[in-house]
């Protein structure tokens, strides 16, 4: 059945995509799309220490149009290829059989054969509906709320690990989103997002206004059962930007607790950009023989210690040649996170990178745990 819903669904959609384009042959309508080919070599962390290399190659689709000015539809189709010893290690034996984190199954795997492993799936796909008054769309969608860069307290719906390694990689929500607009500044969203197996359905409410120029936010909902009240302020001081996110969080089973961020970016007349950033997380704990590793592998946490400390510094040598670089460390434990990167533009549409994710800690430590990560990329736009 998961595969069939699957098939049908992306067979639907490969009809319906050139009948769009013919309907919008006069209205707003945009095709491009990347290739990607990621080459990794690290170790596993979990169940056991396998020494692995993979070869990721994605190749997404992006349609995007506007058949009339009241109504808009974007889809983005994934094709991807794993190639490496990886697919023989006992970490990627259990990730592959986990279930998607999304309500429609639109994943779908049609190739495992020794050293290679193929899907195809649907990363974004939605439509839109707009009016002066308000906005809705209906579908798999990034409902992006929160200021920090590392750590998003109020961004329940789409929660990553700041350790990933393709940061720009955000998995989408099967939602529908309602925003109504308030004013130039004001703007109050509603979402539901139905239940996923074995957790709840979630439902919350968003405003956005700003007083004095500070942008302000505020959150009450229900995401999974665990009801939810958050803040968000974004604002400035000096020429600095600064901004602070808060939740506190009522399990249904449970203590309560909170989580907050607070952080600060600069960017200098030489693009230099530099940030600094300290998280709190009280669902964590402070005793690393209490670490959940288990539920952070999953994927159901981010972090699993409770003070943090992290910063982001940017530059571009040239026009061509940038650094990104990222610092996480565990004020609990003492355990870190570093990631260096090049970033090359080979021409206007080819990009070279080169990048390591260093870990280090000691015997029990959250980043001690994991081991060190080197890469490359090549990526064409088109």
């Amino acid at each position: 059945m998961y595969r069939r819903r699957c098939g049908i669904f992306l067979g639907t959609l490969a009809l319906l995509v050139p009948a769009m384009a013919l309907a919008a042959e006069e209205t707003e309508m945009s095709f491009k799309g990347y290739y990607k080919n990621l080459l990794v070599n690290s170790r596993t962390a979990f169940p056991q220490v396998e020494d692995y290399t993979v070869d990721l190659n994605r190749l997404r689709l992006e349609l995007r149009g506007r058949p009339v000015e009241w109504f808009g539809y974007e889809v983005q189709y994934d094709n991807e290829a794993l190639l490496g010893n990886y697919l023989d290690t006992a970490q990627f034996a259990q990730i592959k059989t986990a279930k998607p984190a999304t309500y429609w199954d639109l994943d779908d795997a049609y190739a495992d054969r020794g050293s290679v492993s193929a899907r195809h799936r649907l990363y974004r796909g939605f439509v839109s509906v707009n009016t002066p008054a308000a906005d809705l769309r209906l579908g798999r969608q990034r409902v992006a709320w929160g200021s920090g860069r590392l750590w998003n307290p109020t961004d329940l719906l789409n929660p990553y690990n700041p350790a990933l390694l393709e940061r720009e990689e955000r998995p989408g929500v099967d939602a529908m989103l309602l925003e109504a607009n308030l004013g130039a500044l004001s703007r109050l969203s509603v979402v539901y997002a139905p239940p996923v197996e074995p957790a709840r359905a979630s439902t919350a409410l968003h405003w956005r206004g700003n007083f004095a120029g500070t942008d302000v936010a505020l959150l009450a909902g229900e995401f999974h059962g665990d009801r939810v009240a958050g803040l968000d302020l974004i604002g400035h001081f000096g020429d600095a930007g600064v901004y602070a996110e808060m939740t506190r969080t009522r399990p249904e089973d449970g203590d309560s607790y909170a989580r907050a961020v607070a952080g600060a970016e600069y960017a200098f007349a030489n693009t230099l950009t530099v940030g600094a950033e300290f998280y709190y997380n009280g669902r964590g704990t402070t005793d690393r023989a209490r670490y959940d590793f288990t539920r952070l592998f999953a994927g159901d946490i981010q972090n699993v210690a409770r003070r943090y400390a992290g910063a982001r510094l940017k530059y571009e040598f040239t026009p061509l040649l940038r650094t990104e670089n990222y610092l996480i460390i565990n004020r609990d434990d003492g355990s870190r996170f570093f990631a260096p990167s090049l970033v090359y533009s080979l021409t206007q549409n080819w990009d070279w990178a080169v990048g390591a994710q260093f870990f280090g800690g000691g015997a029990g430590s959250e980043y001690g745990r994991f081991h060190d990560v080197y890469y490359t990329y090549l990526q064409w736009f088109f």
